[in-house]
């Protein structure tokens, strides 16, 4: 749990910067900022979604992701949640709220193969080389995602920990089906995910993320089906 632990307290370092540095920065600035970041986000999300290698697979995970977490209400959640910390930390109804900016940081930081491969790995082998790179690479992002979208990037660092400590905790069990190629799909699932961020930090779309979350879980299930679906129908068919 090294890594993880090496991750979070980066995570909430670099979070802490950005809020300093947000103070007494412009509107305007900060509204470039947030487009600028947007644009960012969406050259990682399209990056990210190329490594899938089925388009069916990424399709019907999406799309089942999308009824059942809108059934749960995910997002509605999430925003309940954040609602409290939201009441101590908000400008006057400017800027993102916790909720957006909680759910942004952590598909960021956690959505990817580094994520799944290097807490694995680190469960498996006690190899944390993998986690503390990433770590590093997150406190640079999170500096400059909490200057742009405040309080709840830090508050993601709790998310890190759940996440990436379940997958270290998990990783004798989940290894067997999570290969290269059903962390591609997953990394692409969510990185479509990602790209509905970049949109929604650009003022283009109000799309409710977190009702989403579910394709990410989807996409390595499915991709691990679809052979047995079709060892089944070969057999059917003779």
């Amino acid at each position: 749990m090294i890594g993880v632990i090496v991750n979070v307290i980066t995570v909430l370092l670099g979070s802490s910067i950005g809020l300093l540095f947000k103070k007494g920065i412009p509107e305007r600035v900060t509204k470039a900022a947030m487009i600028g970041l947007g644009a960012c986000t969406l050259y990682i999300g399209i990056s990210g979604s190329l490594v899938g290698e089925n388009t069916l697979i990424l399709i019907v995970s999406v799309v089942r992701g999308a009824i059942v977490g809108t059934l749960l209400n995910i997002d509605g959640g999430i925003n309940r949640l954040a609602g409290k910390v939201e009441e101590k930390f908000k400008k006057d109804g400017k800027g993102v709220s916790v909720a957006e900016g909680l759910v942004s940081a952590a598909l960021l930081f956690c959505v990817g193969s580094m994520t799944v491969t290097g807490s694995i790995q680190a469960g498996l082998t006690g190899d944390n080389s993998v986690l503390i790179t990433k770590a590093m690479l997150d406190l640079v992002s999170s500096m400059m995602l909490a200057s742009s979208l405040g309080i709840g990037v830090l508050l993601s660092s709790v998310a890190v920990f759940v996440i990436q400590g379940g997958l270290v905790l998990l990783a004798g069990l989940i290894s067997p089906v999570m290969s290269a190629g059903a962390i591609n799909e997953m990394t692409c699932a969510g990185s479509i995910l990602i790209i509905m961020i970049g949109t929604n930090l650009m003022g283009i779309t109000k799309i409710k993320v977190a009702d989403f979350l579910p394709a990410i879980l989807f996409a390595p299930v499915i991709y691990n089906i679809v052979p047995l679906l079709e060892k089944l129908w070969s057999m059917i068919a003779f």
